[in-house]
């Protein structure tokens, strides 16, 4: 009996050790796994939200307005459609627009002035009047205005071709006529002629009809008048015209 109370029982912990080290190494394994799981779910978070977002273009339906000629006395009938991106009015405009690429298209600014004078009281008066061309970028959503040099609001007609506008310009003292193209993205005209003295008359658009455009050479013909032809070859050179930047939330 006294040797069986002092004999020592032996634990076989060997087995156990191993079994504890596999559960170990496979929590180890399965929480490196969710850690790159998560830093690869944060990673196409950050993407989709670096992305840019889509916008909506869209013209409104045509509503007929008037706008005056020179002396104010007589009426024109004026189409004007408004410019939403993403539902917001952004511009009034008037007449076609123009795709220079599937991207990027023109088109013309119409805009409201308050005609009420000074001593006048009570509701504002609202007059509409045409404006130079507008340059949309569907991709960012952004609307700019186009520097087209010598470009009147009021007479002069500009014809579109590709990413070119050709149009009869008048100078600031309204008493000389220029032939003038500009082609988009450059900071000057690649053409401006003299094209004699203005008519000064007091109807929009007419000082000169619309220039036309040829293809095949890329010709544009001007015609101030019925005596004035002017005809000029255009030396083709495509621009890549990018209009990134986005314009500030409101």
């Amino acid at each position: 009996m006294l040797e069986n109370a002092n004999k020592t029982e032996h634990f076989v912990w060997l087995p156990v050790i191993a079994t504890m080290g596999v559960l170990c190494h496979s929590h180890i394994v399965m929480w490196q796994r969710l850690g790159l799981l998560l830093i690869l779910m944060c990673s196409a978070w950050n993407e989709a939200a670096a992305a840019p977002k889509p916008h909506v273009i869209a013209l409104g339906k045509s509503v007929s307005a008037k706008w005056p000629n020179a002396t104010g006395k007589k009426m024109f009938d004026l189409k004007v459609r408004a410019l939403f991106v993403d539902a917001r009015l952004k511009e009034y405009t008037t007449g076609n627009p123009h795709d220079l690429t599937d991207r990027l298209f023109v088109v013309r600014r119409a805009f409201r002035v308050n005609d009420s004078l000074p001593t006048e009281t009570g509701v504002a008066r609202w007059q509409w009047q045409r404006g130079g061309w507008l340059l949309v970028d569907r991709l960012t959503g952004r609307v700019s205005q186009l520097n087209l040099p010598e470009f009147d609001p009021f007479y002069s007609t500009g014809s579109w071709y590709r990413d070119y506008i050709a149009y009869c310009g008048v100078s600031d003292d309204d008493k000389r006529l220029f032939a003038i193209v500009v082609q988009v993205g450059r900071r000057k005209p690649i053409l401006k002629k003299d094209a004699g003295e203005t008519a000064a008359d007091d109807d929009p658009d007419s000082e000169c009809p619309p220039p036309v455009w040829e293809r095949t050479p890329i010709r544009v013909t001007f015609q101030p008048d019925d005596d004035q032809k002017l005809i000029f070859d255009i030396r083709s050179r495509v621009i890549d015209v990018v209009n990134d930047s986005e314009e500030p939330e409101e």
